[in-house]
C-alpha cells in the first residue's frame, strides 16, 4: 500500500502547466498561507484548488430538494399513477428507435 506522501502533489510527475495573475495583494495572503503550513505555495496553490475542484463536483452531483418536493418525490414512489396509453405509446416510440 503506497504511503501519503508518495501521492502528494510534490512527488506525482507534472506534464501540465497551470498559470494565473494576481495582485500583489493575492500573492503575499497566498504565500503568507502556505508558509504557516509550511508548505511551498505551489503545494498550498495545487491542494486548495484540487480540495475546491473535489467540492464543486461534488456539489454538482447531488440534488437538493425541498421539503415539500421530497415529499411529492416519495409520495411518487409509493404511490405511482397508472400507465396510460400516452405513456404506453412512448415506451413503444422508444422500443422502435432503439430496436429493442
Amino acid at each position: 500500500m503506497a504511503d501519503a506522501a508518495s501521492k502528494s502533489p510534490t512527488k506525482r510527475n507534472r506534464a501540465e502547466r497551470l498559470e494565473a495573475r494576481v495582485t500583489a495583494e493575492q500573492k503575499s495572503l497566498i504565500e503568507r498561507a502556505a508558509a504557516l503550513q509550511g508548505r511551498s505555495v505551489t503545494d498550498f496553490v495545487l491542494t486548495s484548488v484540487q480540495d475546491a475542484a473535489r467540492r464543486a463536483i461534488e456539489e454538482h452531483s447531488q440534488v437538493a430538494l425541498s421539503v415539500r418536493d421530497s415529499e411529492a418525490f416519495v409520495d411518487a414512489l409509493l404511490n405511482p399513477q397508472p400507465v396510460n396509453e400516452r405513456l404506453r405509446d412512448t415506451v413503444r416510440r422508444y422500443r422502435d428507435r432503439a430496436d429493442i
